[in-house]
């Protein structure tokens, strides 16, 4: 039996959860669900250019735990910019980060609670 995934810490929920290529409708697309945690991985090494030590300690995780999480995340981002899929953002093993220290740059607010979007809400 695999071991359970441990929660990984997010500073806050995306403000937005699906892209979507311009002239595929939804209803052909291919959808590629990246989860909250690659979202926040990917956030903290491309984004805020954290060395992946410094982004594996805000996350509560190794950084080899980090390096796989970032490599699943920029397979998933190239295959759906490649292959014109959709983006749904959702799901992991998460909680808030409770360390008063990091605040995020972008909301100010440690513990931003944003209601998911489902994929029949994204279809509508």
């Amino acid at each position: 039996m695999p071991r359970p995934k441990c929660n990984r810490k997010i500073c806050c929920m995306p403000e937005f959860y699906s892209y979507k290529p311009v002239g595929i409708p939804i209803s052909n697309a291919e959808i590629n669900n990246l989860t909250i945690d690659e979202f926040e991985a990917i956030r903290l090494t491309d984004y805020e250019d954290l060395y992946q030590e410094q982004a594996a300690e805000r996350m509560g995780v190794s950084r080899q735990t980090l390096g796989r999480i970032v490599d699943s995340a920029h397979k998933k981002l190239a295959d759906a910019i490649i292959n014109g899929k959709v983006i749904i953002i959702e799901g992991g093993n998460i909680e808030f980060n409770k360390n008063k220290t990091h605040k995020c740059q972008k909301c100010r607010n440690k513990n931003k609670n944003i209601n998911l979007i489902t994929e029949k809400e994204l279809i509508k």
